[in-house]
């Protein structure tokens, strides 16, 4: 059996600089990768947020303004019906 000299380094764990695990250390970049990556979620989300509030608040107004037309347009009719002849 040839001796390549690499028993050595599948029995040693890597480690970093603080005698952390590499696995630690992989986990610990990916939460990182994680809290970027909740971020533009977030910020995604605020958009659409804000958008459906806009809209929502156009639609509010646009809705007043019609029902306040078709009160006056009705009560205009009303008020001249006598006028009216068939």
């Amino acid at each position: 059996m040839k001796n390549t000299g690499r028993e050595n380094e599948a029995a040693e764990e890597p480690v970093d600089k603080a005698g952390r695990p590499d696995s630690i250390i992989i986990i610990k970049n990916m939460q990182e990768g994680s809290n970027v990556m909740e971020q533009k979620v977030y910020k995604l989300m605020k958009g659409a947020g804000a958008a459906n509030i806009a809209v929502g608040v156009i639609q509010l107004v646009v809705g007043l303004v019609t029902g306040i037309l078709l009160i006056v347009a009705g009560a205009k009719l009303i008020a001249g019906k006598s006028k009216i002849l068939f």
